[in-house]
């Protein structure tokens, strides 16, 4: 961190160092004292220009690299899959079942390739800095007891896909699930073999036109089309604008804010919606509601690389708020094979941090004991080589387990519901206060 955020940081503290915890009414003395730390927002907006304009030039710089890095022929160590129309996903299902049925005219039956989606073959690599599939296959053959179901099962959705792309149409995994319960039985594998699918195909799984239901939510200083209706973002009021499952029909992307502002709840989402903190500061608000799906991390990766501009991050203080931010910026094992669509690196994580809760005197009764279960993601966290590459990730996560003590964003409630945004915030962003 550079000096000048150390001052920053120092500056915001003040007392609260001390080995002593902070009183309610203390803390709240303090934290209204915070405001007259603030400057002029004109004065704030002058920094944030220049940290858009910076991120802008990494970005191109950034894409550059990954383009050199991101190997898609067979030769490959890793598998790379990449969007595809509908005439050549169709045109790769027909080349399988070919196979299968010359397979079975021989008598020897039929057999997937299924590319192993397995913990074990998955991997971190630090000059993506994001995690990758190992290009290595298993056998799943119909021959076999043990593995007949899911071949079967196997077959079925690439049948069903087939048949949805002819069509031209676009499902829920939910509508794919309810086509075949008594064969798929429950939707987690019928959602399993749907990823296997995509990897065998070689495509991203939203070129398979099956998406997930709409969960995550937009907001602020952002147009776009959806679909060839546009939309603008400054006039959805609290609840925001609904991410499209299907990515593809989003065009026409404008926006004249300075940040991505990426929030893990909907609470601390309707908060800064209704007190419209991006007018104030022109960023664009967003958020999955939890746990990160796959049409919000396309669409702030889509964000990210039209619009080139910073993402900050807005999560809980607890092992779990730092597992949603990796998600987003490094990518899930679950779908590693599709980490170069999905990840969005260089997220800066903006709070609430573990250091916070002492900087800011959050009083002793808004902040929670860890669980054991939340010590043991902690350290598992710290033995991630994502973090280890990071470190002031480091240094929070050895805070949290060191004090054992998490919290909420709505921590911050306790000084005001508008703290957030009148206090919290605004100052976090005048001090350049992130990681």
């Amino acid at each position: 961190m550079s000096e000048k955020k150390r001052r920053a940081g120092s500056d915001a503290a003040g007392p609260a160092s001390s080995s002593k915890r902070p009183r309610a009414s203390s803390a709240a003395s303090y934290a209204e004292s915070l405001r007259s730390k603030l400057r002029p927002d004109a004065s704030i907006l002058a920094s944030l220009r220049s940290l858009a304009s910076a991120s802008s030039s990494k970005s191109r710089t950034a894409a550059k690299s990954l383009a050199e890095q991101d190997p898609s022929d067979p030769a490959s160590s890793y598998i790379v899959v990449a969007d595809q129309d509908s005439t050549s996903v169709t045109s790769r299902i027909n080349r399988l079942v070919l196979a299968a049925a010359r397979s079975i005219l021989s008598g020897r039956g039929f057999s997937f390739a299924v590319p192993s989606r397995a913990a074990s073959n998955q991997v971190y690599l630090p000059n993506l800095d994001r995690i990758v599939l190992l290009r290595r296959e298993s056998a799943r053959p119909f021959s076999s007891v043990a593995t007949a179901r899911k071949a079967t099962v196997t077959a079925r959705v690439l049948s069903l896909v087939h048949a949805v792309l002819r069509r031209g149409i676009h499902v829920t995994k939910r509508d794919l699930f309810y086509t075949d319960v008594k064969l798929f039985g429950d939707q987690s594998q019928s959602d399993a073999v749907l990823d296997d699918v995509s990897c065998m195909l070689g495509c991203t799984r939203s070129s398979l036109h099956v998406v997930a239901s709409e969960k995550g939510v937009v907001v602020g200083r952002l147009v776009f089309a959806d679909d060839g209706d546009r939309i603008d973002c400054t006039r959805m009021g609290v609840g925001g604008k609904a991410i499209p499952p299907n990515i593809d029909r989003v065009s026409g992307i404008e926006s004249d804010a300075l940040f991505i502002l990426l929030v893990e709840k909907d609470a601390a989402f309707m908060r800064l919606a209704e007190d419209r903190f991006y007018n104030r500061f022109p960023c664009i608000i967003l958020t999955a509601k939890g746990q990160p799906d796959v049409a919000t991390r396309l669409f702030l990766r889509r964000l990210k690389v039209e619009l080139k501009l910073p993402v900050l991050a807005l999560v809980d203080s607890d092992p779990y708020g730092l597992k949603i931010l990796s998600v987003y910026m490094c990518g899930s094992k679950n779908m590693s094979y599709d980490s170069a669509n999905l990840t969005t690196p260089d997220i800066k994580w903006l709070g609430v941090r573990p250091s916070d809760l002492d900087k800011y005197r959050v009083p002793e009764q808004c902040r929670l004991p860890m669980t054991d279960h939340d010590i043991k993601v902690g350290k598992e966290l710290l033995e991630e080589d994502f973090v280890k590459q990071n470190e002031g990730w480091v240094k929070e996560l050895e805070t949290m387990l060191r004090t054992r003590q998490k919290a909420e964003i709505q921590a911050l409630s306790s000084f005001g519901f508008q703290y957030l945004t009148e206090v919290y915030l605004p100052l976090k962003l005048q001090q350049e206060d992130w990681i």
